[in-house]
């Protein structure tokens, strides 16, 4: 019983970098005292991305279903890479705010190894998370950065990936009330933890999980969150939870397809144009509007605000009424083309693994170096899926 008690310790230890991408954790084996390095569960987690891609797109083929474009997944994976440039050179804003608040103004210390702490942490994420998420898609500043990860027309495990350089130096203000009892370590578990359970829920695979779907965020609420459909719009912004989105209005079922991306669609791959393309129409409406007051509406109501008349997220009747099929961005690379993309790019994604585990060797002058020939080469994938 002993050697039958102590595999299964052994096996659940082996199984944390899968399990923690569920946030399937133990309270004791996630419980870090101030003196830890800090968690780094996502960078930890890279390897299994492209295991889960890998394997939903084996999954897709074989029921027969579109499988994950190569335009379309490259451009999403690289939109991640961009996330993680500024993080190779300098600490995440996310961590010095925190740290910074936690230090010098917290109101009391919970015990860092508490269970209660550990759930308060949780719960408290994932509700600053639908607080900031719900920000982003009501403050046009906040959505410039945030329309990245809804700029996907397909929906599936690399679309997790795609994410905005800039929601980073907004996002995090939002946990700071946080900081006032939580510590650093506690807070930054489950920061991470809460990204991680929202990789999976990028996919068409699954399609209920019954019960589970009145408590949690699943593939199928999420979904209605990618949507452009009316009745998706502004739905749905929990992370790991849905109860927020109940509780304070913003739920809505999957109850027909789903049309996915912007209302407005890109026309271009170039991944730089897609992460500031929102800023430059902000700034053209900026001009274009009469009045300080109305000038700072472009900036602080949402980015269905058209003008004086319009209410402050606009009108729904406004937004394009989509249903499936809708036409997607293609590319007219060639097939050769779009193999040397896919080669190379498997290349980038494998000196960034390397680059990413040992840049504590390296100057930062060196890393920079790095990280502009990765932009460089990024963007480049993007100019031959454009053929310009």
């Amino acid at each position: 019983m002993e050697d039958l008690g102590g595999t299964m310790e052994r096996m659940w230890e082996v199984t944390f970098p899968v399990r923690r991408m569920f946030y399937l954790v133990g309270i004791n084996e996630t419980s870090l005292p101030a003196d830890a390095a800090i968690p780094k569960y996502i960078e930890g987690s890279m390897p299994f991305f492209g295991g889960f891609v890998l394997l939903e797109a084996i999954l897709l083929w074989l029921k027969g279903r579109e499988s994950i474009r190569i335009s379309d997944g490259v451009m999403s994976v690289a939109s991640g890479l961009f996330l993680y440039l500024p993080k190779m050179v300098h600490r995440a804003i996310e961590v010095v705010g925190y740290s910074y608040v936690y230090e010098h103004w917290r109101l009391t210390t919970l015990p860092w190894d508490s269970p209660w702490t550990w759930v308060l942490s949780m719960i408290g994420v994932d509700f600053g998370f639908y607080w900031f998420h719900r920000a982003a898609h009501e403050i046009n500043i906040f959505w410039a950065a945030h329309q990245v990860h809804h700029s996907a027309e397909d929906y599936n495990l690399t679309t997790a990936l795609r994410k905005s350089v800039l929601q980073q130096y907004t996002s995090w203000i939002f946990y700071l009330p946080m900081a006032l009892c939580i510590p650093t370590n506690v807070f930054l578990v489950h920061s991470e933890m809460n990204l991680l359970y929202q990789f999976w829920i990028h996919t068409e695979l699954i399609n209920s999980l019954g019960p589970l779907e009145y408590v949690l965020n699943t593939p199928s609420h999420h979904r209605v969150h990618h949507g452009r459909n009316r009745y998706c719009i502004d739905k749905n912004y929990g992370g790991v939870l849905i109860i927020f989105d109940r509780m304070f209005g913003t739920f809505a079922a999957e109850s027909e397809p789903v049309a996915y991306g912007l209302t407005h669609s890109l026309e271009t791959w170039n991944p730089i144009e897609v992460q500031i393309f929102h800023l430059r129409h902000m700034w053209n409406r900026f001009v274009e509007v009469k009045g300080l007051c109305n000038k700072l509406k472009v900036i602080f109501y949402g980015p269905g605000w058209t003008g004086p008349a319009s209410p402050r997220l606009g009108r729904i009747e406004d937004i394009p009424d989509v249903h499936p099929p809708v036409t997607k961005l293609q590319t007219n690379a060639s097939a050769l083309q779009c193999a040397y993309v896919l080669i190379h790019f498997l290349l980038v994604n494998g000196f960034f693994l390397l680059l990413l585990a040992n840049k504590h060797l390296l100057s930062q002058f060196y890393l920079w170096i790095v990280a502009a020939y990765l932009l460089w080469s990024l963007t480049n994938f993007g100019f031959i899926f454009d053929c310009s």
